[in-house]
């Protein structure tokens, strides 16, 4: 007689949902203007998190949509040009999507450049809109200080995706 398998179903409220929220909380705590010994917190893109772990976790319709609303949050946040981080976070997801066969299963290090590749893209694209829509070069100082925080919580998106890889067997 077999045995019936528990499966746990994960809903989007769990990993879509919920993270996005933290992602908007963590993001309006550190952009809180605080300073430590004459240093600002540092303002690392969170949602570019959730961009790289949601098309491993599982492909839906509801994360791209809910990665357009974070970025519009962080336009109107961070007074850039409205639609970039949308448009910077769609294009993370997208390339993350095309190459989810060769990413699912990787170890944690094959993760971490794929991330890295991919957030210094995400920042290179933001840096080629900026450019063209002010007509001059942002600082390049202000850039790297955004993008090291961004590759420090890469952690976050490997805990993420360790946590709902195996969340729904239904997938597989």
């Amino acid at each position: 007689m077999r045995r019936p398998v528990a499966v746990r179903v994960v809903g989007p409220l769990q990993w879509i949902i919920y993270p996005a929220l933290l992602a908007v909380l963590a993001t309006l705590i550190l952009a809180t203007p605080v300073t430590l010994f004459g240093l600002s917190l540092p303002e690392p893109v969170i949602p570019l998190v959730l961009a790289f772990a949601w098309p491993l976790i599982r492909p839906s319709i509801s994360a791209p949509l809910m990665l357009f609303v974070l970025g519009l949050f962080l336009d109107l946040l961070w007074y850039a040009p409205l639609g970039l981080w949308g448009l910077v976070l769609l294009c993370v997801y997208a390339a993350i999507l095309v190459s989810r066969n060769f990413l699912m299963g990787q170890e944690t290090r094959v993760l971490f450049v794929w991330y890295t590749v991919a957030a210094l893209g995400a920042f290179f694209l933001a840096y080629v809109i900026v450019t063209i829509v002010a007509g001059r070069a942002p600082s390049l100082l202000a850039l790297l200080g955004q993008i090291v925080p961004t590759l420090l919580i890469f952690p976050l998106a490997d805990r993420l995706i360790q946590r709902f890889d195996d969340g729904d067997v239904r997938f597989r």
